[in-house]
């Protein structure tokens, strides 16, 4: 019996584009290792369905970032070639990379968020200190923390260029926590410590001064529960990551990702690892629930 044909698909045309190729290849590599699978790495931009069909995929793993690689587009081509795929189907994809819409499944069970508004002007009814940031783009994408209404407004004005609305929401400071979770199981909790300012992209991706702390001591566990119930409730397969802060209040609800990045910089490996996964077994595990679904999508 031959081996299942494992495709990676990596690329895309979103802003984390270059993210996704050292994602791509940091799966590709895992999975090479497993004898079971044969694997291809594939680099793509917005292909067609003919296209992810000629692949000859038995699973895709796309491992892609942003409003079209994770977002519901790409999925949705997915879904129309009856390949199994790794990942959220595309109407979470859509909910999740929608952070208005995200926010509002947490807050209808019962799991604070920091409130938010919509902005399509430079005006805003979100006292600061906030936060500005795209509604449906990576979570270190154009993210601007504004002190001061002045600030704000500037921050607005050079958003708005290249966007039609933003969205403001009330600024916690507190300890940034985040959750991965894989195939409905929560994996050790990471606290993200960065070395200055907040955790951008250069601190995310490029910096290598960012702290990270495993197993941190957390007074208030809920953000572990929470973060299940949200994958729960937005039917988000395979994997996510939910992103949390912690103040004195307790944790808030920031934002949920169903396509982490798999970089060597990237938090669900590290998570993984500190579980005893190496990045093949991750890997492996992740193709392993697509595989069970192919016969239910071919039959």
């Amino acid at each position: 019996m031959s081996k299942p044909n494992i495709v990676v698909l990596m690329g895309g045309p979103d802003a984390e584009r270059d993210v996704s190729i050292s994602s791509g290849t940091a799966v590709a590599a895992a999975l090479e290792k497993n004898k079971a699978f044969h694997t291809t790495l594939k680099l793509i931009d917005t292909p067609s369905t003919k296209e992810l069909l000629a692949l000859q995929a038995d699973v895709i793993f796309p491992v892609l970032h942003g409003p079209f690689g994770e977002g519901g587009p790409l999925q949705r081509l997915l879904e129309r070639t009856m390949i199994p795929f790794v990942g959220s189907g595309s109407e979470t994809s859509s909910n999740a990379m929608d952070k208005v819409i995200s926010k509002q499944i947490a807050h209808n069970i019962g799991i604070p968020t920091p409130t938010w508004s919509v902005v399509s002007d430079t005006s805003c009814e979100i006292h600061p200190p906030l936060v500005l940031k795209p509604l449906d783009d990576g979570s270190s994408v154009d993210l601007v923390i504004c002190n001061d209404a002045q600030t704000v407004q500037d921050t607005l004005r050079e958003l708005l260029q290249t966007r039609t609305e933003i969205l403001a929401e009330t600024y916690k400071e507190g300890r940034e926590i985040t959750v991965s979770v894989v195939n409905g199981k929560s994996l050790p909790v990471i606290e993200i410590i960065p070395h200055t300012g907040h955790y951008d992209y250069a601190a995310k991706y490029e910096r290598d001064d960012t702290t990270y702390i495993l197993d941190p001591p957390l007074q208030d566990n809920r953000c572990i529960t929470w973060a299940e119930e949200i994958v729960d409730v937005m039917h988000i397969r395979d994997v996510g990551r939910v992103d949390f802060i912690i103040d004195e209040i307790g944790p808030w609800f920031l934002e949920v990702n169903t396509m982490p990045g798999f970089t060597d910089h990237s938090l669900l490996p590290m998570a993984a690892a500190h579980k005893g996964w190496d990045m093949t077994t991750l890997c492996s595990n992740l193709v392993a629930s697509a595989l069970e679904r192919s016969t239910t999508i071919r039959s």
